[in-house]
């Protein structure tokens, strides 16, 4: 497979989990996918950021989570953000630290 084929089929698997959270699985909370799996919505959104940073583009938090989110944090967490227990709330505390301070 040559590279800009590679790339082309990376690139949609991407867009496919990105669809796949934003639309088919909303259900889905960013403190049950960090505490699970290490990495959420934001950490997709973050590493978009990153990613365009790396290659001279501006872009900040809020710019790469609107770009990946498709709306901005306030609406999505006023459409499906529901309240997290206290246990949640330690976990996240945990998984964060381990999965997103460490790395910087």
């Amino acid at each position: 497979m040559d590279q800009l084929t590679e790339i082309e089929i990376q690139a949609a698997a991407f867009r496919r989990l990105q669809k796949h959270l934003m639309e088919d699985r909303t259900d889905a909370q960013n403190i049950d996918m960090m505490n699970l799996a290490g990495f959420c919505r934001n950490c997709l959104a973050r590493w978009y950021q990153e990613a365009a940073n790396e290659r001279g583009i501006e872009m900040d938090k809020n710019q790469a989570r609107e770009a990946y989110y498709g709306m901005t944090m306030d609406e999505w967490k006023a459409n499906y953000q529901t309240d997290a227990s206290p246990e949640k709330q330690a976990a996240f505390k945990v998984a964060f630290e381990e999965n997103v301070t460490k790395k910087g």
